[in-house]
């Protein structure tokens, strides 16, 4: 039988939390632009991930500390990843990096568009090994360059994907031009779409989550609409 997940609600931060069998999602919306944060942590060995330091390093900490509370051990936070390289996902990087030890993380082909420097890279395929879970990354081009996905994999229910910027309910991110959303919806068909069923959460850089099955009819509209 698949386990679901089970969201807790919101507490008093406007926190949203999803527990899964290994791991706690949280997710908080900072910023005048709804920008999300994610905080991915191991319940057994207190490993934490974040996806996106977009802005408000204070409310960021605020997330970190109270992901602590998931594990057996003290929280750790070893990675921050960050989807893209545009500006609102990257104004409390520098703060957040500078006041923890975790090493920082993009697609490689934003590294030079990112202000903070990097300690890691990724191309399309790499896998971020951590005590407790793994996270898969899928390159999306076309918003930016090196604009990337982060996949986790439930073995206890369907597969959840930081989508960044590339993929929202209702459509593709933002390109600039027709050869740049040719690209994204490309990525985004064959490395998304067809490889994930239609149970798998997509959670996007703003908004609600969404599935790929809710989203999966619109393909050929989005395609036709040209974004």
């Amino acid at each position: 039988m698949t386990r679901r997940p089970r969201i807790v609600g919101m507490i008093a931060t406007q926190t949203e939390i999803t527990e899964l069998a290994d791991i706690t999602i949280r997710r908080i919306s900072v910023s005048e632009m709804d920008n999300n944060v994610y905080l991915l942590t191991s319940k057994e060995h207190g490993t934490q991930v974040l996806i996106d330091a977009a802005d408000d390093a204070r409310a960021i900490a605020g997330l970190v500390a109270a992901g602590s509370g998931d594990c057996s051990d003290w929280g750790n936070l070893q990675l921050i990843i960050t989807t893209h390289s545009h500006w609102d996902h990257v104004r409390a990087l520098e703060s957040v990096a500078s006041h923890s030890e975790a090493m920082t993380a993009c697609g490689a082909a934003d590294e030079n568009d990112i202000s903070v420097p990097m300690d890691l890279t990724f191309e399309n395929g790499d896998t971020a090994e951590l005590d407790g879970f793994e996270l898969d990354i899928i390159e999306l081009r076309g918003h930016t360059p090196g604009s990337i996905a982060v996949v986790y994999r439930d073995p206890s229910g369907p597969a959840h994907i930081f989508s960044g910027d590339s993929l929202f309910p209702g459509g593709l991110g933002k390109t600039n031009s027709p050869e740049d959303f040719q690209q994204l919806y490309q990525d985004v068909t064959e490395r998304i779409f067809d490889e994930f069923p239609d149970d798998t959460v997509i959670h996007p850089g703003h908004g609600d989550p969404t599935t790929l099955g809710a989203e999966r009819p619109h393909l050929q509209e989005w395609k036709e609409r040209g974004w």
